[in-house]
């Protein structure tokens, strides 16, 4: 699949892929939920939390439009 189309996926970081994302999300929500860390350090991890759940929709934003797409393909005559 190729990157997602987007605000974000003109960054200049490369975009990641969706299992790389949600991969990543997953431990971002892990540290938040464990507590410990400074404010400014829970604030960074939350501005990256959406950053990574933006990349994740766009993902599969891409992954329905193909999905409807193909659907609509077969049924054209």
């Amino acid at each position: 699949m190729s990157e997602p189309t987007g605000a974000g996926a003109a960054s200049a970081e490369p975009e990641l892929s969706y299992e790389q994302a949600r991969a990543e999300l997953a431990a971002v929500v892990e540290r938040l939920e464990a507590g410990g860390s400074t404010l400014e350090e829970a604030l960074a991890l939350w501005e990256r939390g959406e950053e990574l759940a933006d990349i994740c929709q766009r993902w599969l934003d891409g992954a329905r439009k193909r999905l409807d797409d193909a659907r609509q393909a077969r049924t054209e005559p």
